[in-house]
Protein backbone atom coordinates (compact mmCIF):
# COMPACT_ATOMS: atom_id res chain seq x y z
CA UNK A 1 0.00 0.00 0.00
CA UNK A 2 1.33 3.43 -0.88
CA UNK A 3 2.06 5.48 2.22
CA UNK A 4 1.23 8.72 0.42
CA UNK A 5 -2.44 7.74 0.23
CA UNK A 6 -2.84 7.38 3.97
CA UNK A 7 -0.51 9.93 5.53
CA UNK A 8 -1.85 12.68 7.77
CA UNK A 9 -0.76 15.27 5.23
CA UNK A 10 -1.13 14.74 1.46
CA UNK A 11 2.20 14.85 -0.33
CA UNK A 12 2.80 18.13 -2.11
CA UNK A 13 5.88 19.72 -3.53
CA UNK A 14 7.04 23.08 -2.15
CA UNK A 15 4.44 25.68 -2.98
CA UNK A 16 4.97 28.10 -5.80
CA UNK A 17 4.26 31.75 -5.23
CA UNK A 18 0.57 32.57 -5.60
CA UNK A 19 -0.41 35.53 -7.75
CA UNK A 20 -0.26 38.66 -5.60
CA UNK A 21 -3.87 39.67 -6.32
CA UNK A 22 -5.38 36.32 -5.30
CA UNK A 23 -6.73 36.56 -1.77
CA UNK A 24 -7.17 33.51 0.42
CA UNK A 25 -10.97 33.77 0.28
CA UNK A 26 -10.94 34.08 -3.49
CA UNK A 27 -8.71 31.04 -3.86
CA UNK A 28 -10.85 28.92 -1.52
CA UNK A 29 -14.02 30.05 -3.30
CA UNK A 30 -12.39 29.20 -6.63
CA UNK A 31 -11.41 25.72 -5.36
CA UNK A 32 -14.98 25.04 -4.24
CA UNK A 33 -16.46 26.36 -7.49
CA UNK A 34 -14.09 24.39 -9.72
CA UNK A 35 -13.75 21.13 -7.78
CA UNK A 36 -16.84 20.62 -5.59
CA UNK A 37 -18.55 18.20 -8.00
CA UNK A 38 -15.31 16.22 -8.48
CA UNK A 39 -14.72 16.00 -4.72
CA UNK A 40 -18.35 15.03 -4.01
CA UNK A 41 -18.33 12.29 -6.68
CA UNK A 42 -14.95 11.05 -5.49
CA UNK A 43 -16.12 10.83 -1.88
CA UNK A 44 -19.31 9.08 -2.92
CA UNK A 45 -17.37 6.54 -4.98
CA UNK A 46 -14.82 6.07 -2.22
CA UNK A 47 -17.54 4.86 0.15
CA UNK A 48 -19.21 7.93 1.65
CA UNK A 49 -23.02 7.59 1.57
CA UNK A 50 -25.21 10.15 -0.21
CA UNK A 51 -26.52 11.65 3.03
CA UNK A 52 -22.99 12.29 4.30
CA UNK A 53 -21.23 13.31 1.08
CA UNK A 54 -21.93 17.05 1.50
CA UNK A 55 -20.50 17.06 5.04
CA UNK A 56 -17.47 15.06 3.91
CA UNK A 57 -16.90 17.44 0.97
CA UNK A 58 -17.08 20.37 3.36
CA UNK A 59 -14.44 18.69 5.50
CA UNK A 60 -12.17 18.26 2.46
CA UNK A 61 -12.46 21.95 1.61
CA UNK A 62 -11.94 23.02 5.24
CA UNK A 63 -8.70 21.01 5.29
CA UNK A 64 -7.69 22.58 1.98
CA UNK A 65 -8.45 26.07 3.32
CA UNK A 66 -6.23 25.46 6.36
CA UNK A 67 -3.42 24.10 4.15
CA UNK A 68 -3.85 26.52 1.26
CA UNK A 69 -0.18 27.52 1.24
CA UNK A 70 0.82 23.87 0.71
CA UNK A 71 -1.33 23.52 -2.44
CA UNK A 72 0.64 24.40 -5.55
CA UNK A 73 -1.19 26.20 -8.33
CA UNK A 74 -2.12 23.63 -10.97
CA UNK A 75 -2.02 20.72 -8.47
CA UNK A 76 -5.32 21.43 -6.73
CA UNK A 77 -7.17 18.33 -7.99
CA UNK A 78 -4.34 16.08 -6.82
CA UNK A 79 -4.34 17.59 -3.33
CA UNK A 80 -8.14 17.48 -3.07
CA UNK A 81 -8.31 13.86 -4.25
CA UNK A 82 -5.66 12.72 -1.77
CA UNK A 83 -7.53 14.57 0.98
CA UNK A 84 -10.79 12.96 -0.18
CA UNK A 85 -9.18 9.52 0.15
CA UNK A 86 -8.23 10.28 3.77
CA UNK A 87 -11.66 11.71 4.63
CA UNK A 88 -13.42 8.73 3.00
CA UNK A 89 -11.16 6.29 4.86
CA UNK A 90 -11.98 8.00 8.16
CA UNK A 91 -15.68 7.95 7.27
CA UNK A 92 -15.68 4.26 6.38
CA UNK A 93 -13.94 3.37 9.64
CA UNK A 94 -16.34 5.45 11.75
CA UNK A 95 -19.50 4.41 9.91
CA UNK A 96 -18.68 0.74 9.36
CA UNK A 97 -21.94 -0.48 10.90
CA UNK A 98 -24.18 2.30 9.68
CA UNK A 99 -27.13 1.31 7.50
CA UNK A 100 -28.74 3.44 4.85
CA UNK A 101 -32.51 4.11 4.93
CA UNK A 102 -34.55 1.86 2.64
CA UNK A 103 -35.76 4.72 0.49
CA UNK A 104 -33.79 7.88 -0.06
CA UNK A 105 -35.26 11.35 -0.44
CA UNK A 106 -35.30 11.07 -4.22
CA UNK A 107 -37.69 8.13 -4.15
CA UNK A 108 -39.87 9.74 -1.47
CA UNK A 109 -40.19 12.97 -3.39
CA UNK A 110 -40.56 11.41 -6.85
CA UNK A 111 -43.72 12.55 -8.57
CA UNK A 112 -44.98 10.74 -11.63
CA UNK A 113 -44.67 12.57 -14.94
CA UNK A 114 -44.04 11.67 -18.55
CA UNK A 115 -40.36 12.62 -18.33
CA UNK A 116 -39.44 11.10 -14.97
CA UNK A 117 -38.32 7.47 -14.64
CA UNK A 118 -40.81 4.99 -13.25
CA UNK A 119 -40.60 3.74 -9.67
CA UNK A 120 -39.42 0.38 -11.06
CA UNK A 121 -36.64 2.10 -13.00
CA UNK A 122 -35.64 4.07 -9.90
CA UNK A 123 -35.58 0.88 -7.84
CA UNK A 124 -33.44 -0.87 -10.49
CA UNK A 125 -31.02 2.06 -10.43
CA UNK A 126 -30.95 1.97 -6.64
CA UNK A 127 -30.20 -1.79 -6.64
CA UNK A 128 -27.46 -1.27 -9.24
CA UNK A 129 -25.99 1.55 -7.13
CA UNK A 130 -26.02 -0.64 -4.02
CA UNK A 131 -24.29 -3.43 -5.94
CA UNK A 132 -21.63 -0.99 -7.17
CA UNK A 133 -21.19 0.36 -3.64
CA UNK A 134 -20.80 -3.19 -2.25
CA UNK A 135 -18.22 -4.05 -4.90
CA UNK A 136 -16.26 -0.85 -4.31
CA UNK A 137 -16.47 -1.41 -0.54
CA UNK A 138 -14.78 -4.80 -1.02
CA UNK A 139 -11.70 -3.17 -2.57
CA UNK A 140 -8.70 -2.03 -0.54
CA UNK A 141 -8.47 1.78 -0.67
CA UNK A 142 -5.23 1.80 -2.73
CA UNK A 143 -6.98 -0.18 -5.50
CA UNK A 144 -10.32 1.58 -5.13
CA UNK A 145 -8.80 5.06 -5.49
CA UNK A 146 -7.21 4.16 -8.83
CA UNK A 147 -10.27 2.22 -10.07
CA UNK A 148 -12.56 5.16 -9.30
CA UNK A 149 -10.29 7.66 -11.04
CA UNK A 150 -9.82 5.53 -14.16
CA UNK A 151 -13.12 3.71 -14.62
CA UNK A 152 -15.58 6.23 -13.18
CA UNK A 153 -13.85 9.60 -13.51
CA UNK A 154 -12.30 8.66 -16.89
CA UNK A 155 -8.82 9.84 -15.88
CA UNK A 156 -5.88 8.51 -17.87
CA UNK A 157 -3.21 6.41 -16.18
CA UNK A 158 -0.72 9.26 -16.68
CA UNK A 159 -3.11 11.70 -14.96
CA UNK A 160 -3.61 9.25 -12.07
CA UNK A 161 0.13 8.73 -11.67
CA UNK A 162 0.66 12.50 -11.49
CA UNK A 163 -2.33 13.07 -9.21
CA UNK A 164 -1.32 10.40 -6.69
CA UNK A 165 2.44 10.77 -7.10
CA UNK A 166 2.88 7.13 -8.13
CA UNK A 167 4.99 5.51 -10.86
CA UNK A 168 3.02 4.62 -14.01
CA UNK A 169 3.79 0.92 -13.54
CA UNK A 170 2.29 0.98 -10.04
CA UNK A 171 -0.87 2.62 -11.36
CA UNK A 172 -1.17 0.01 -14.15
CA UNK A 173 -0.58 -2.86 -11.74
CA UNK A 174 -3.13 -1.61 -9.22
CA UNK A 175 -5.68 -0.96 -11.95
CA UNK A 176 -5.30 -4.56 -13.20
CA UNK A 177 -5.74 -5.89 -9.67
CA UNK A 178 -8.72 -3.59 -9.06
CA UNK A 179 -10.42 -4.75 -12.25
CA UNK A 180 -9.87 -8.38 -11.22
CA UNK A 181 -11.38 -7.74 -7.77
CA UNK A 182 -14.28 -5.89 -9.41
CA UNK A 183 -15.09 -8.72 -11.83
CA UNK A 184 -14.72 -11.44 -9.19
CA UNK A 185 -16.99 -9.59 -6.78
CA UNK A 186 -19.50 -8.77 -9.53
CA UNK A 187 -19.62 -12.46 -10.46
CA UNK A 188 -20.39 -13.35 -6.83
CA UNK A 189 -23.22 -10.78 -6.80
CA UNK A 190 -24.72 -11.69 -10.17
CA UNK A 191 -23.65 -15.27 -10.82
CA UNK A 192 -21.56 -16.50 -13.74
CA UNK A 193 -24.48 -16.80 -16.21
CA UNK A 194 -25.77 -13.28 -15.63
CA UNK A 195 -22.23 -11.88 -15.77
CA UNK A 196 -21.72 -13.61 -19.14
CA UNK A 197 -24.91 -11.99 -20.48
CA UNK A 198 -23.73 -8.61 -19.26
CA UNK A 199 -20.46 -8.80 -21.23
CA UNK A 200 -21.69 -10.60 -24.35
Amino acid sequence: MDAALFMDEPLTEPSEAAPADASVEQRVADLVRRFYDFVWRSLRRLGVRDGDADDAAQKVFLIAARKLDAIRFGCESSYLYQTSIRVASDYRRSKANRTEAEFDEHLDSASPSDTSPSIDDLMDLRRARRTLDAILDSMPMDLRAIFVLHELEQSTMAEIAEMLGLPSGTVASRLRRARKVFLETLERHLGRAQLGELFS
